[in-house]
């Protein structure tokens, strides 16, 4: 299979997104209108120092009390009154003009009146507070709605923060089902070449990376993208000149970027790699633990393992050097040498009046607003490149071939005659396994399959299970070929006991039931009585209820093995499949089973693979398999009386147990 590029990643990420737009979108507009409650501030600032704070420096008027007009502002002082030209319409400009201009400016903490009437004049404290009565109430005014601004833009930013956050884990939780769905749609050859702890890995761990990738990318990538926009946005409306000297940062920490996403993706493969397998050497070894304590090998899968730590050590270190090199650093050693020049350059310009201070100062706050997305985006920026790692598994997981399960299949109730015609089978196309299969089943027979080791045996049963697809042949199902057949069809009517028993979390019920609601506890009951199970769960402490751990380790072979009887017999299959059923049950329970197959197999077909052939001397045929092919067949009489490899199979397990007995 191709594993898909980034280019298809990216794709399919966004396509998951755009399954929830309208939430995307209102957040998205929120966004904005934040951001533009936060941007209004610096602007709020300007207008508050160059319309007032510094609007005391502008021209005044001086002229007599008495012939100041009514309808303008003034401020009295000593015998004058002093009106500020920008107070002043065109027309009542023109009517002053005969009046001297004078203007106040600042020395040090105090504010000089060069004053046509008095001469220079060093204004006390409350007299400056005088010239600035007419702009007290604006300036409060202007502070009360940047706090307002601010207060919105809060409140928004947690509203857009909340949906984008939301948005993400649907997204995620998705994803994590349709990798889940399709777990169930892929061949069980997958299983069988796959560790399990990689499997686990890509839909816990890397699923979970996927989510940093949707909240970084919403709450960083895409909230600091509109904010660089927005303060640049800001900046030409300020100063054109200005803006585009800093429209150079860009291109800038794009390269910058660029060259830590190149030197990095390795590392972060290699990191996601080594994690996997990691991963799966641990779920290995907790399942064979007792195995490595008994041949005392600890020590070897410590070393294994550390190596593997080590490699995932190293890789790791070597990414934070990236990381540490071109990430934050970076940004603030060319923030900082930015500022520098803008304060040099324009700031020489602010002092010879080239620029308003209030823009100048708009200039600076905004410039400083744009290092900080630009930092939360290198922050995330690793984050970002595990998760996109971790996305191409999980689509490389989702893009495994398989087919499709059908819901609510139910069709109607096989007679459960099987026939196999000329099938052969090879788990390799160049290895086959089976060779030139052919036999009948009927309706009610009991077909036995012995065999030593790796003659085939089990790979009937997986074929018949549609587990696997035939290289050539045919197997029929009352005439009808299983190859054109859904495998929930397929399996509808059958049930399965393996060697080793596989219970789930749960309990008594459910393990017999298993997520089938339709089953009430009257069928449960009923077919732990057939099998024999009722008296061992009747004993239990809180009986059908009886929690059941993972896999069942609170329970004997024989009593999981019984569970397993009552689960596949509770949904009535016309054709049961019995693996090595009873290779680990002691010899009571086998005779409680047996006991209950007389019955339960009244009216299905049943298929036995048996190692044990004292267990299987009443079947209606036995077919004897030798590497891949059916070398005998026919009934326990018919079979010992041909004195073939049935016979000195027998014989051989008869005088074994012989021995064991005189033992």
């Amino acid at each position: 299979m191709t594993k898909p590029g980034n280019t298809s990643v990216s794709r399919r990420l966004v396509g998951y997104v755009l399954l929830f737009r309208r939430q995307v979108i209102a957040a998205l507009v929120i966004l904005v209108v934040a951001m533009a409650a936060q941007l209004a501030g610096p602007y709020i600032a300007k207008i508050i120092i160059d319309d007032h704070i510094l609007a005391i420096e502008q021209a005044w008027i001086e002229l007599p009390q008495d012939q100041a007009p009514v309808s303008v502002n003034h401020v009295n002082y000593r015998e004058q009154a002093f009106i500020r030209a920008d107070w002043l319409q065109a027309e009542e400009r023109d009517a002053l003009q005969a009046y001297p201009i004078v203007h106040i400016k600042q020395e040090g903490a105090a504010f000089l009146l060069e004053s046509a009437a008095y001469g220079n004049i060093r204004l006390t404290a409350s007299e400056t507070a005088d010239f600035y009565s007419y702009d007290m109430q604006p300036v409060l005014l202007l502070i009360g709605l940047i706090i307002l601004l601010a207060i919105i833009a809060s409140v928004l930013n947690f509203i857009q923060s909340y949906m984008l956050q939301a948005v993400a884990q649907r997204v995620v939780q998705r994803i994590r089902m349709d990798v889940f769905r399709n777990l169930h749609r892929m061949p069980v050859r997958y299983f069988d070449n796959t560790p399990l702890g990689q499997v686990v890995s890509r839909v816990a761990n890397d699923t979970e990376n996927i989510k940093e990738l949707y909240m970084s990318f919403m709450s960083t990538f895409v909230v600091s993208g509109l904010n660089i926009l927005g303060v640049f946005g800001a900046l030409l409306f300020l100063d054109w000149r200005m803006a585009l000297v800093c429209f150079l940062l860009l291109p800038i920490y794009a390269g910058i970027m660029a060259l830590h996403l190149k030197f990095s993706r390795k590392y972060v493969a290699a990191i996601r790699a080594r994690l996997a397998e990691m991963n799966a050497m641990l779920s290995e070894v907790i399942q064979i633990m007792p195995v490595l304590q008994v041949f005392r090998r600890e020590k070897a899968v410590q070393e294994e393992f550390e190596r593997l730590n080590e490699d995932r050590y190293q890789n790791q270190r070597t990414q934070f050097r990236i990381f540490s090199f071109s990430g934050r650093n970076a940004v603030y050693l060319v923030g900082r040498i930015f500022t520098a020049m803008i304060i040099w350059y324009f700031g020489s310009g602010s002092l010879e009046g080239a620029i308003s201070f209030g823009v100048f100062y708009a200039f600076i706050d905004y410039l400083g607003r744009i290092f900080e997305p630009i930092i939360g985006i290198f922050d995330q920026l690793m984050n970002a490149q595990r998760a996109v790692v971790s996305a191409e598994r999980v689509f490389e997981l989702m893009d495994e071939p398989g087919k499709e399960v059908e819901a609510g299949v139910n069709p109607p109730r096989p007679q459960g005659h099987v026939e196999f015609k000329g099938v052969t089978f090879g788990y390799q196309p160049d290895q086959p396994v089976l060779k030139e299969i052919s036999f009948e089943a009927s309706r009610g027979e009991t077909v036995a399959l012995v065999g030593h080791t790796g003659s085939g045996k089990s790979s009937i049963m997986n074929l018949l299970l549609g587990f696997y697809e035939p290289n050539a042949g045919q197997i029929l199902i009352d005439g009808a070929d299983i190859a054109g057949m859904s495998r929930q069809e397929l399996r509808r009517h059958m049930g399965i006991v393996l060697q080793d028993p596989f219970l789930f979390t749960g309990d008594i019920r459910f393990n017999v039931s298993l997520y089938n609601d339709e089953m009430v506890e009257a069928d449960v009951q009923r077919a732990l009585d057939e099998v024999g199970a009722a008296d061992f769960v009747g004993k239990l402490p809180k009986g059908l209820q009886e929690p059941v751990v993972e896999r069942g380790s609170t329970l004997s072979a024989g009593q999981r093995q019984l569970i397993s009887f009552a689960r596949a017999l509770a949904f009535d299959p016309a054709i049961l499949i019995l693996d090595e059923a009873t290779s680990s049950i002691d010899s009571e329970t086998e005779s409680v089973i047996q006991r209950a197959l007389e019955v339960l197999r009244h009216g299905r077909t049943t298929f036995i693979i048996a190692h044990r052939l004292s267990t299987i001397k009443d079947a209606d045929r036995i077919l004897v398999l030798h590497r891949g092919h059916i070398v005998e067949r026919g009934t326990h009489e018919e079979l010992m009386a041909l004195q073939g490899r049935y016979y000195r199979m027998y014989q051989l397990q008869s005088s074994e147990g012989a021995v064991s007995v005189n033992v």
